[in-house]
Formats: C-alpha cells, sequence, structure tokens
C-alpha cells in the first residue's frame, strides 16, 4: 500500500501557514474578548469548551458523493479503508476538531484490523460508531448471499433477518476490535406501493431483530437506531421517524437509544423540539449533522440553514447545562460531497458545527429562563438571536491555533498539495454510475 508524506500532516508546515495570520487573530481574539467580557462572558471559558469539542468522520464521506442518478468521481479518491484514513487524517490535522472515524461496514472490511487499528493510532485517529450495511446486496459477499431487496431486519423471510442479524453482529464485533463503543443501525426497509406490506408485522419483525442484535452486543456497547422518512422506502418506512425509533428503542433495551440525522424528517419538522422530546425521554443517541434544502440532501452542515443548527445546538446545549440524565451524545458529520473536494468540505463542515456549539455557548441561559417564565416571546427571541450573530470566527480559528492545527483550513490544505499527490498515486475512478458512495 503506497502512502504519501504530506505537508498537511507536518507540523512544521502549518506553522508556517498560522504564522502570516496569528497577529491579526490575536487582535480579532481579543476584541472578542473584550465585547463578550461586557456581556459577563469569560472567552477563555468559551475556548476550552470548543477546543474539546470533537465530531466524528464517516469514512465514506471522502469520496465523492452522488445521487440515484450519477455520480462524478474525482481525482485521488480512496482505494480502501486505509486510504480512507489518511484523508481523515488530513481533515483533523487542519481543522483540529475530528478526533474519530465511523467506518462503514462491509465497504470498510478487510483482513487486518491490527493494522488498520495501528495505522489509525499512528494518524491520531480513534474509531467512533461503526455502521451496518443491510440496505443494499453485496453481490459475491458469501456473509450475504440472500438479497435486501424487500427488506433486512424486517424481511417477511426469516433466513434474510437472521443473515441481516448476523452482519449487525459481525459490524459489533469488528468496532470492538477497534475500540469502538456503539454499534448503528439504518435500514432502507419500507414499501413503495399501498398494501404491500403489513405495517404492524414490519414493526414487530424489526423490533424482535433489534432485540437479538442488542442481546449479543458486548455489554460495553449502546446500539443506535436511526430513522428516516423516505429512500429507497417512498410510501413507507418501517422506521420512519423519532417516534416509531423511540418505541423501538423502548422494547429493545436501555442501552438501545435513538440517533437524529438532520436531513431524515419531513419539511418543517421542528428538529430542535425532537432533540428536546429525546433528551426528556433519556433516549437520544446523538446527532449526525448535514443541511438539507429538500429532503435528504446531505449538503455541508451550515450551508443552508445555520440558524437551525443553531437552535439545535441550543437545546444540546441546555442539556448539557442543566445536567440531563443520560445525555451522552455522538456527534457525527453525515454527508454527501458530490461537487467539492470532499475533504474541504469536511472540514468547512466541522467548523460549521463547532461554530453552532460555540454560538449555543454564548445564550445568556438565566436570562432566557426569565423570559420563558414571564412569556416574553420578543425578548426571548432576541436573547437566542444575540448569540447566534455574534461573530465566533476569532474562537474557533484561536482554538485550532493552540491545537496547533490551520487557522485558515481549507488555504493551507490547498497549499499543502495534498489532492494532486494522491491523484499520482490512486487511481482514478470511474463514473456514470448512481449511488452515493
Amino acid at each position: 500500500m503506497d502512502q504519501i508524506r504530506t505537508p498537511a500532516l507536518d507540523q512544521d508546515f502549518i506553522a508556517a501557514q498560522n504564522a502570516p495570520l496569528t497577529p491579526a487573530l490575536v487582535d480579532d481574539y481579543e476584541a472578542l474578548g473584550r465585547a463578550l467580557d461586557r456581556r459577563g462572558i469569560d472567552i477563555e471559558k468559551i475556548i476550552e469548551a470548543v477546543g474539546a469539542f470533537a465530531v466524528a468522520q464517516p469514512t465514506w464521506a471522502v469520496g465523492s458523493g452522488g445521487t440515484r442518478f450519477a455520480r462524478f468521481p474525482m481525482g485521488g479518491e480512496p482505494r480502501n479503508i486505509f486510504d480512507k484514513l489518511e484523508d481523515c487524517a488530513v481533515v483533523n490535522a487542519l481543522a483540529g476538531a475530528t478526533p474519530t472515524v465511523s467506518p462503514h461496514f462491509p465497504w470498510d472490511e478487510t483482513s487486518d484490523l491490527a493494522a488498520l487499528k495501528n495505522l489509525a493510532a499512528s494518524l491520531g485517529l480513534g474509531f467512533d460508531a461503526v455502521n451496518s450495511n443491510t440496505f443494499q446486496d453485496h453481490p459475491g459477499d458469501a456473509r450475504h448471499p440472500l438479497s435486501y431487496k424487500y427488506g433486512s431486519l424486517s424481511h417477511t423471510d426469516p433466513a434474510v433477518r437472521a443473515q441481516a442479524i448476523e452482519h449487525n453482529i459481525h459490524c459489533a464485533e469488528v468496532g470492538a476490535a477497534l475500540g469502538s463503543k456503539a454499534l448503528t443501525v439504518w435500514i432502507g426497509d419500507g414499501a413503495n406501493f399501498p398494501g404491500q406490506q403489513h405495517f404492524g408485522r414490519a414493526f414487530d419483525r424489526y423490533i424482535e431483530s433489534a432485540q437479538a442484535i442488542y442481546a449479543r452486543i458486548p455489554e460495553s456497547f449502546r446500539l443506535f437506531l436511526e430513522h428516516k422518512m423516505f429512500e429507497p422506502a417512498f410510501y413507507a418506512t418501517v422506521i420512519q421517524d423519532w417516534g416509531s425509533s423511540l418505541l423501538a428503542a423502548q422494547a429493545v433495551g436501555d442501552r438501545c437509544l435513538c440517533l437524529v440525522d438532520l436531513g431524515h424528517h419531513a419539511p418543517n419538522v421542528n428538529i430542535e423540539m425532537i432533540v428536546s422530546r429525546l433528551v426528556h425521554a433519556r433516549k437520544l443517541a446523538g446527532f449526525h449533522f448535514n443541511d438539507s434544502k429538500y429532503g435528504d440532501d446531505d449538503l455541508d452542515a451550515g450551508a443552508i440553514e445555520p440558524y437551525r443548527l443553531f437552535l439545535v445546538f441550543n437545546e444540546l446545549v441546555e442539556a448539557a447545562y442543566r445536567k440531563a440524565p443520560g445525555f451522552e451524545p455522538a456527534y457525527m458529520l453525515d454527508q454527501s460531497h458530490n461537487v467539492t473536494d470532499p475533504i474541504e468540505s469536511l472540514m468547512t463542515s466541522a467548523v460549521e458545527v463547532q461554530r453552532a456549539y460555540a454560538q449555543a455557548l454564548l445564550v445568556d441561559r438565566e436570562a432566557l429562563d426569565g423570559f420563558q417564565d414571564a412569556n416574553d416571546p420578543m425578548m426571548a427571541s432576541q436573547t437566542l438571536k444575540r448569540a447566534f450573530v455574534t461573530d465566533v470566527h476569532p474562537i474557533l480559528a484561536m482554538a485550532r491555533s493552540r491545537k496547533a492545527a490551520a487557522i485558515d483550513p481549507v488555504a493551507a490544505y490547498r497549499a499543502s498539495g495534498y489532492r494532486a499527490a494522491v491523484a499520482r498515486i490512486r487511481p482514478a475512478k470511474t463514473g456514470g454510475s448512481g449511488g452515493i458512495v
């Protein structure tokens, strides 16, 4: 396996990129610190929290994405999980906020888990939740001889359900070997025609399958159930919303939780309220961050609705502020980069997620509580807006600088020449096919 020595991972290179930007950053940071001090906010406490914040990278996101109609590959796309880790290491080195990766099986299968774990450690990466794939067939894979065309964990055929269950157990075993502590399950099961599927029996079969998985994963593992409103089942999806996910999680066990993806909802759904409800039920697994304009677009986080992202984080910060029981959310980016360099999109998305987090930390919680109790909607809303419109860029950039990451991640990445370098090593992929990977 060819590995590239890239300036993007070299501390001297990053320091040289940061040097001309540092004086202006210091001025901006000090000015913001004075402004926040007038509001009774200690900027050093905010930067400490931001510096500790982390969001996982999905391994599948470092390749070019696509739609159901086409995918347009770019030069230097990763050939395997080892290449993916190298790309993920660049994202983390420059943006300083993504120290873990979330692999997807069987896409990321390897016969040498020890080598994979060693490479990750050498690159400063760890492993987050592992993901199973029973939403598509895997021709030639001896573990998946049966088709998932008509479902997996809720399939009418017990043999297909058993195959899907065993795949999830296998994913958990691989995850345990890599140091992961969670298994994420998303299925595409459902129906495209009225009458095609018995809603109740399909849901019962899903719960039974999830219970079988839960009973066999390590006791240290959490099981994350992910819902999605549509695609590939466009008429009815077995786990279509947070309500179905919650019912299933409650039926499975204490360590079975509900994962929320920003794009997996009907238009205009109040996602921040879903966060609050799942926190109340002690069933919030965590978040998959992206953005959308029409549906499950998987656009870069913060690209379309940054205020919604902020409102989601307002609920997350509120839960942490009041020490909500059982609140241990896992965070991951989940995006499809169809026209951009995936590394650039992942870096900027990590920054945008951090931005929303920093803004939410600036909310005056006591004032907000008072306005809510006094039924003062204008002042309550303005309290949130004041935090949202605060330019926290100096905090984010200074947090990166203090972690020896790049003050300007995209500029440093482009200066490193990483994409051109890997394009010379990794054979170009052909385009024309549909799908997200």
